[in-house]
């Protein structure tokens, strides 16, 4: 399963940025084959925090913040909770239409069809901009040019979807109308609900890992808040680049996130040269270092998998969002949703 990539750019300015952008993303993700996680799930997220899920086992949409449970009613639950069993069965029909497209039809493999859609707001500009992308297996699909209101296929096999979309204009004008309307008024209201919680700023704990000598060494962060995160290496006092492998920003459980970076280096150039793991988490002024040690075996701790795997069963359980590995504009691409009736594709998405 492909994890969440959200890379952080922009190193040393997460102390100097003083924009506050927020965002709201709803993931809807299908999956079928041998999967030991339910086949559709909904996820929504505000400024990367979970606030709604929805799964194909339950069939109930969930608040997963205390200040959603607060302050929004039973009727708005209710109503998730029928947009989610509407959604399944498209989703799922969705799948088949894909591999069929992509010549997959006999393939009993896992296969994962995914939209994402939302908008963002920064709240001392007053700048908004919105996205719906959709993606398969890993790779994007489909996506809304909110521009010109018509699709944008990147692979040949999402054509006829895009020919069957554009010519929905009524459909095109209400995923305008969503994105650049109805999504930053519901943004504002989330942001006012959970300002207490969104607002805050929690430090990070830092700590370095390494299985044996030879291997990379990790330096993980985690139990930070917000998402917006740096996790870099420094060699005698520059930034180091070479040999570094940057992980992705997770979400825990408790509503903190967590990050790793990987550095390769030989036991000599540790000797020679001074090397330190640098966190930024924005809001927060001080850095937060932790120094790689001279090489010996009284400072190599063994990374535990099955700790490793409790963390990414823990993501996709209660996040529940696969994400290929390109990168769209706006640091994200989804797993596809193939051909679908354009009216259901705009129905999709939560009406929030």
């Amino acid at each position: 399963m492909k994890g969440i990539i959200l890379l952080v750019l922009g190193i040393g300015l997460l102390h100097t940025t003083s924009a506050a952008i927020h965002t709201l993303k709803n993931f809807y993700t299908a999956a079928s084959g041998d999967i030991d996680f339910p086949e559709f799930i909904i996820v929504g997220l505000v400024d990367n925090t979970p606030y709604l899920y929805f799964d194909s086992n339950t069939k109930t949409a969930v608040p997963k913040t205390e200040w959603m449970k607060k302050n929004v009613g039973a009727d708005y639950w209710d109503s998730m909770t029928q947009i989610g069993i509407g959604s399944h069965q498209t989703f799922k029909n969705n799948i088949q239409v894909a591999k069929d497209r992509f010549n997959q039809s006999k393939s009993t493999g896992v296969h994962i069809v995914q939209m994402m859609c939302g908008c963002e707001w920064d709240d001392e500009t007053g700048v908004t901009e919105g996205f719906n992308q959709h993606g398969y297996d890993g790779e994007d699909f489909i996506a809304f040019d909110l521009k010109t209101t018509k699709w944008i296929a990147p692979t040949p096999q999402a054509v006829i979807t895009k020919h069957k979309w554009d010519s929905n204009t009524a459909n095109n004008e209400y995923w305008k109308n969503y994105i650049t309307q109805e999504c930053i008024d519901w943004l504002k209201k989330y942001v006012d609900y959970g300002k207490n919680t969104l607002m805050r700023t929690v430090p990070p704990s830092v700590s370095l890992f390494q299985k044996t000598p030879s291997s990379p060494v990790t330096c993980h962060a985690t139990g930070f808040y917000p998402s917006d995160v740096m996790v870099s290496w420094q060699k005698d006092g520059q930034d180091h680049h070479e040999d570094v492998e940057y992980g992705e920003t997770l979400p825990n459980d408790d509503g903190t996130f967590q990050k790793s970076s990987h550095l390769t280096v030989t036991p000599e150039d540790r000797k020679n040269s001074k090397y330190q793991c640098v966190v930024q988490v924005k809001g927060i002024k001080e850095d937060f270092i932790e120094v790689l040690p001279v090489p010996d075996a009284a400072n190599v701790v063994p990374i535990i998998g099955g700790v490793v795997a409790l963390l990414l069963v823990v993501v996709a359980v209660v996040v529940g969002v696969v994400i290929w590995k390109k990168r769209s504009k706006k640091g994200f691409v989804p797993a596809s949703t193939s051909d679908t009736d354009s009216e259901n594709s705009g129905k999709a998405a939560p009406q929030i």
